[in-house]
Formats: structure tokens, C-alpha cells, sequence
């Protein structure tokens, strides 16, 4: 494969969206230590099977008991397995799709879906990637069971408390079991530990650089709720409902899906001060009285427990790409790396690329001896993209006072004029549809040929 530095980013992008396991075993590493059993340490542990003779995942949770990880603070919110994440989960697990039916998840193919900015209903897109519908805890439990039940993947229930290097190498990693020190060696840990993980402090801790760390204010107030479905099979499993910046509404937005047990999952957001639907009265009032009707019928069931509600203060990345001095044997996954207004979904998708980041790097039959230059390279391709996509939409918002990239002003009026035009033109929907899925890269948007066609599109619609 070709040097990741004389590639364009689409072209990373594109390999990494092709990325499949090998056909067999390549093993490059005697044992690997994942810190942190989340969808993105899951994923990991997932592409380090077919590379390392042992794999020990350590997490705080017993991830043997199945069900809702206590460790996940917003896993009883709404998320969505956008189909970049849906294609890629396929590849690592072959059979998902039929386990998570199974499991009472939803497909939601192009005519399940339903899209609306600022009350306007979306064209449909007839030939778009599928899209699954389920709980977090429900899709996190499936991965869970498959990466657990790989013959050389171990779980220990413990509290990572730090890292062990060997001059500039990080052989192992530091843990505490009810009070208890111990140690686990290691060729290569990898740091899934979320938003809140500590290397960083372990790092500077050990005398390496501390990656410097960006952050976007987002003031995000989200709150989700579940209601009785009667239908088994309903036409629609997914809706979404955006309102623009312009609209100054204090509701930025509500989804709904159909997830397992006969239940719809719905979710309202609102930014800064506004904090809708934290009462049962006013979630079903405002999806009666803001929302397209699909949302007032979904309010009409019985609300099933409470309203749950979570905020999201700033998306941040951590970037390691930009550190000067790194251990080798240690890379960093998910969340701990960047994590992104959980509004657009990108979540899962992005953890299942920062995987097949890994996959990449280990096939490479790179020097272990050496920092982890290329894996880093290869993901920051992956959140650049979704950077870009999450806060170019942010810094729209009212109450977000930057920082602006260069340009920013015609790079805006350029995005609006293309989401303006997917909810009437086919061909700028699909292509907008594979950027904010996260199959292609944004840089497809930004040509002569999709812009002069968006202005074409509103021409004609005005």
C-alpha cells in the first residue's frame, strides 16, 4: 500500500471504507492491552485478533454481564449506526445484520427513512447503503458477545491506572483491582478509555509530549425518551427533523427510531439555555406542536419510564498526529482521540474507521520499536473529516463564537447551498448522503460540479 503522505485524503478515505480482516491470520505482535471496552476498545480488540498471539481488554465493568454498560453515561440515548459504521461492522462480524434482527433491531432501507430541514420534507434517496436501528446497549451487546467470544480476547474487570515503558517503548499497563496494583506486559496498548481518558496526563506523567488538545464549545442539551410501538413492521424506522440556525427555534432538532421490543426511542436537542423536553409534558407537547405529524403519532403512544436527559459541553480532539515525542507500542481510539457533537451520529462509524485505521497499520508489518507515526497518520484523515463535517455545521449556531477556519464564510455558503438543494435534487442528495455517512470523504462535496449543480437545484426549486 502506498505511503499515506502522497495520497489525497479522499483516497485515504475510500481505501480505508474497503478496508476488510484478512482472509487469515497475520500475526505481528505476541499480546495486546485495550483499555476501556467501548464500542471503539471492542473494535479494536476485534482487528487485533487476527494480529496478536493474546489480547486483554481491560474495563472498569464486568463486560461478561450483558445489557447497559454503567461506564457509558449517555447509553441510554438515542444513537445511530450511520451505514458507513452498518458496512464496516458487517466485514468484522459476518452474520451481524441477521444477529441484531434477531435481537429485535429494525432495518431501515432508503423508504423507511424520512428527512426534514426546517419542516421540508428530503428527497428520497432510491439506491442509498442501509441503515440498523436498535439501543446502544442492544448493538454494543452484540459486538461485545462476538469480540468475547474470540479464542484469544480476555476481559478483566479493573481500573487502568496508568501506562509502563521500557526506555522509549510502552511495555504494559498499570491497574488497580479493589485496591489492589498489578501490571499487564504488553507489545502494544491501545488507549480506548472515552472523553475522559487520562493519557495524556500519563504521557506528560512519563516525560513524553502531552498531544495538545482542541476543543469547540457546543452547550448541547439533549433529552430522549421511549414510547409503546404497536405496529411490528412500521413503513418508517428512522425520522429525523432538523431545524436550520435561521429558524430560531429553541429546539434544534428530534429524531425518532423503532428499536427492539416493540419501542420507539425518540430524542429532542437544544443548544445553550434551552434544555426542551425535560418533562414528560413538554417532550410530547413540543413533538406534537414543533414537529412534522410522524412525531405527534410517536407521542400519542405511552411514554414507557422517564425522560432521560444528557449534555454535551464541546467536541475536542486530542492530536497525536502532532506530537513530536511518542512511545512506540501505544495508539489511542474512539472518543479518546476526538469525539464530536453526538447530534449527527458519527460516533460508532468513526470508532469503526479508527479501526480499520489499525487494520491498515498492523497489515503494513510496521516496527513496533517505532511510535505509531502511520496509524496516526491514516486517522487523522478519518477525523479531519469528521471535524469538519460536525463543526462547519456548529459554528452556524447562534451561541458558537468559534475559532473560524480560513475561508470560512464561502465554505459556509457553500454548504448551505448544497443541504438546501438535497431535499429536492437526487443526485446531490445521494452524494450528500455518502459524506455525512461517512462512506466519502467531504472533499467529494466541495467540487465544481456538485456546487453548480446545487445552485441549479434551489434555482429551479425557487
Amino acid at each position: 500500500m502506498e505511503s499515506t503522505m502522497f495520497r489525497s485524503p479522499a483516497r485515504v478515505f475510500a481505501a480505508l471504507n474497503a478496508v476488510r480482516p484478512p482472509e487469515q491470520a497475520y500475526p505481528v505482535l505476541g499480546k495486546a492491552v485495550v483499555l476501556g471496552g467501548s464500542v471503539a476498545g471492542l473494535l479494536a480488540a476485534r482487528v487485533l485478533s487476527d494480529h496478536a498471539e493474546s489480547i486483554v481488554i481491560i474495563d472498569r465493568d464486568d463486560l461478561q454481564v450483558g445489557g447497559e454498560r454503567p461506564g457509558v453515561p449517555q447509553g441510554t440515548q438515542l444513537h445511530a449506526l450511520l451505514p458507513g459504521g452498518f458496512l464496516q461492522l458487517e466485514r468484522l462480524f459476518p452474520g451481524f445484520r441477521e444477529q441484531a434482527l434477531a435481537r429485535g433491531a429494525m432495518e431501515a432501507p432508503p423508504p423507511a427513512r424520512r428527512n426534514y430541514l426546517d419542516g421540508r420534507l428530503k428527497v428520497v434517496v432510491p439506491d442509498d447503503a442501509d441503515s440498523l436501528t436498535g439501543s446502544r446497549p442492544l448493538l454494543e451487546g452484540l459486538i461485545r458477545r462476538y469480540v468475547l467470544g474470540l479464542p484469544n480476547v480476555k476481559a478483566v474487570a479493573a481500573r487502568a491506572t496508568g501506562l509502563v515503558f521500557d526506555g522509549a517503548v510502552t511495555s504494559g499497563a498499570r491497574y488497580d483491582v479493589g485496591g489492589m496494583p498489578g501490571v499487564e506486559s504488553a507489545d502494544l496498548v491501545v488507549d480506548a478509555m472515552g472523553r475522559s481518558s487520562r493519557l495524556s496526563e500519563w504521557l506528560e506523567h512519563g516525560g513524553w509530549d502531552r498531544p495538545v488538545t482542541r476543543r469547540m464549545t457546543v452547550d448541547l442539551n439533549y433529552a430522549t425518551a421511549l414510547f409503546r410501538r404497536p405496529e411490528t413492521n412500521p413503513d418508517l424506522a428512522l425520522v429525523l427533523a432538523l431545524h436550520s440556525p435561521r429558524m430560531s427555534s429553541d429546539v434544534a432538532g428530534a429524531a425518532f427510531f423503532a428499536v427492539e421490543d416493540g419501542r420507539w426511542m425518540a430524542m429532542m436537542a437544544g443548544y445553550g439555555a434551552n434544555r426542551p423536553g425535560r418533562t414528560p409534558e413538554d417532550f410530547v407537547r413540543r413533538l406534537r406542536e414543533q414537529f412534522p405529524p410522524e412525531f405527534g403519532e410517536v407521542a400519542g403512544n405511552e411514554m414507557l419510564g422517564d425522560v432521560q436527559t444528557y449534555r454535551h459541553a464541546d467536541s475536542r480532539r486530542r492530536e497525536f498526529h502532532a506530537a513530536k515525542r511518542l512511545p512506540a507500542g501505544l495508539v489511542s481510539v474512539g472518543d479518546a482521540v476526538a469525539s464530536f457533537n453526538p447530534v449527527y451520529g458519527q460516533g460508532m462509524t468513526a470508532a469503526a474507521l479508527h479501526a480499520a485505521c489499525l487494520s491498515e497499520y498492523l497489515r503494513s508489518g510496521p516496527d513496533l520499536g517505532e511510535p505509531a507515526r502511520r496509524f496516526f497518520a491514516l486517522q487523522k484523515v478519518v477525523i479531519d473529516a469528521a471535524w469538519s463535517m460536525s463543526t462547519s455545521a456548529d459554528l452556524a449556531l447562534p451561541h458558537v463564537d468559534g475559532p473560524y477556519p480560513r475561508g470560512y464564510r464561502f465554505s459556509s455558503w457553500v454548504s448551505r447551498q448544497i443541504v438546501k438543494a438535497t431535499t429536492t435534487d437526487v443526485r446531490i442528495a445521494r452524494r450528500f448522503n455518502e459524506v455525512v455517512s461517512m462512506r466519502a470523504h467531504p472533499g467529494s462535496l466541495a467540487t465544481p460540479g456538485v456546487v453548480l449543480g446545487a445552485l441549479r437545484a434551489n434555482r429551479r426549486a425557487r
